[in-house]
């Protein structure tokens, strides 16, 4: 009886663990219309979700911001630079993404890569860019994300994962990705 007992044990404990582990692979799991919706958008989506790595940078308003700060919410991390010529044409098309979806959890952060808040905070009045712009300073930030070249988003899930990187300009402001982004925003 007291072998039955001891199996009955080691198997709930076996299962357990399975569960745990299938708990983290669904974590992983980009959900397939969240993935479809990006793709048809032509925003490439990420194999499986990547943790977003925490961080902690001043903003152009005086206050830090703390990655915890960002979680139950749609995070677009963008890092640009004033003089970036790509990165300039597409923050119209980031403005009107978050006036569209700010007010559904969805949180635009600009980091500047290496320039001062002077003239990050020229910059944003002068574009009339209403989304926060942090402040990378060393750089340190951007290293540690792997940006190689400016700009460079990162798109992140409620459970503060990276399910896409998009290299490059893109001009938000448009229907397909207006649903790509509606589709996250409502997704479990």
């Amino acid at each position: 009886m007291k072998q039955f007992l001891l199996v009955i044990l080691c198997l709930l404990g076996g299962t357990a663990g399975l569960a745990a582990q299938d708990s983290r692979d669904r974590a992983k799991a980009i959900p397939p219309r969240v993935a479809a919706a990006f793709t048809e958008a032509g925003v490439p989506v990420l194999r499986e979700a990547v943790s977003l790595a925490d961080f902690s940078l001043p903003l152009t308003d005086g206050t830090n911001l703390d990655t915890e700060k960002l979680r139950g919410k749609v995070v677009f991390l963008n890092f640009w630079a004033t003089w970036c010529g790509p990165c300039r044409a597409e923050m119209p098309s980031m403005e009107a993404l978050y006036r569209r979806f700010k007010d559904q959890d969805l949180e635009i952060l600009a980091v500047n890569v290496q320039e001062s808040l002077r003239q990050v905070t020229a910059f944003m009045d002068q574009w009339g860019l209403t989304f926060p712009a942090a402040l990378d300073s060393r750089g340190s930030v951007g290293s540690a994300y792997g940006v190689m070249a400016i700009p460079t988003t990162y798109i992140v899930n409620r459970e503060g994962r990276i399910i896409a990187r998009v290299v490059g300009s893109l001009n938000w402001d448009t229907p397909k990705l207006f649903s790509a982004f509606e589709t996250l925003l409502n997704s479990p």
